[in-house]
């Protein structure tokens, strides 16, 4: 009898949440519907919170904290920005301050824009709330895995997302599923460490804490995982952050897409980029893995953001585009959804606007993106 009544509980819950993403779609398609270019190109454009913070300029903020309600205007209401992400200064803000900030931010993102949809925040909360004053710190990655008990990375994860949603902050970038492999590598420290296998049951431990069980994060104590950094981002040549990589296609597969497929498995909602090169091309322009490998292959169905001024990176980095305009298209065109722009959004979008109106991205490539920003956000 138990038996069964665990089977009819299980269908129950497949049912219900069928229904529940057949109504956001229908939702999000709705909404799609009725958006300009505009609107849709800034859902796909993340700043960072002293773009709009009271302050000097684009890069910092003054003390206290406050949100300048002009620059905010400007970037929600004429620029459509979708997402925020990050602190200023470095500081650890108060729960009061977090929810008075993101809440004037989403006055303006849902009594004054024309459609209301809201703004998704992102905070880096990798070892618990770090950007909350006073919650609870815990050890890093690398430390937690050290203990060999996936419990502390479940307890760490549940408590952090508990911590950070208290702030209205319903997404979180972590956990970072990277390989430790060099003791060179300068954020090693973030890690799970090297052993695919116990990066993979860490990982998931951790998305379960963030998510909740069913993948729930809705409910006001989960937050929405983003997985990082896909793929290869820590074996570098140099062992510098951020510097090429040479991965054979059978390492690439055996040692580091483990734990992200077993992640996507899990109900992962977002992944950020690799932000260097591997084998000669930019991550954030290869649409092999973003594309083939990461849609295809593994089915993922979220959101793909990109790492700190990543697109930017292909034109004065890497030097495969011969404008930032290029570099937008060869970035968007390899399966780039969110840019974490962070600072010159008026370029980002201004730049996909064109792309777009000249027809060199098709409309279709970015209904796909803002679906799945959409869809998140409903969730």
């Amino acid at each position: 009898m138990k038996k069964i009544l665990k089977i009819a509980l299980f269908l129950m819950g497949v049912i219900l949440n069928a229904q529940t993403n057949s109504d956001i779609e229908a939702k999000v398609n709705e909404l799609i519907n009725k958006m300009t270019l505009k609107e849709k190109i800034g859902q796909m454009t993340q700043i960072n919170l002293t773009v709009i913070a009271n302050g000097p300029n684009k890069w910092t903020s003054f003390e206290p904290l406050l949100l300048d309600t002009n620059k905010a205007r400007k970037a929600i209401l004429e620029y459509k920005v979708g997402s925020v992400l990050n602190t200023t200064n470095g500081e650890a803000r108060s729960n009061k301050k977090w929810n008075e900030i993101i809440e004037g931010i989403q006055q303006i993102a849902l009594k004054e824009s024309r459609l209301g949809i809201p703004v998704i925040y992102g905070i880096d909360g990798i070892h618990g709330a770090t950007y909350t004053s006073n919650s609870t710190m815990f050890p890093q990655q690398i430390t937690t895995a050290a203990s060999w008990n996936t419990e502390n990375a479940y307890n760490m994860a549940k408590v952090a997302s508990y911590e950070i949603r208290s702030c209205g902050i319903p997404w979180n970038f972590s956990p970072v599923l990277d390989l430790g492999q060099d003791p060179r590598f300068p954020r090693q420290f973030e890690t799970f460490g090297e052993d695919p296998y116990l990066v993979t049951q860490m990982g998931n431990q951790m998305i379960k804490g963030y998510q909740g069980d069913n993948n729930d994060v809705s409910n006001s104590n989960n937050v929405a995982v983003t997985l990082k950094h896909f793929l290869g981002y820590q074996t570098t040549i140099s062992g510098k952050d951020r510097t090429p990589s040479f991965i054979p296609e059978h390492t690439l597969r055996e040692l580091h897409l483990p734990a992200f497929k077993s992640a996507i498995d899990m109900g992962a909602k977002s992944i950020m980029i690799n932000s260097g090169i591997i084998n000669g091309i930019p991550t954030h322009a290869d649409k092999y893995i973003l594309t083939d490998i990461l849609r295809k292959e593994l089915n993922f169905k979220g959101v793909v953001l990109t790492d700190w001024e990543d697109i930017n990176k292909l034109y004065d980095r890497d030097k495969i585009a011969s404008s930032k305009k290029e570099a937008v298209k060869i970035a968007i065109d390899a399966g780039i959804d969110m840019s974490m722009v962070p600072y010159e959004y008026e370029e980002f979008c201004d730049n996909l606007y064109e792309l777009v109106s000249e027809g060199s991205v098709p409309v279709s490539r970015i209904n796909e993106s803002v679906k799945r920003i959409l869809n998140l956000k409903y969730e």
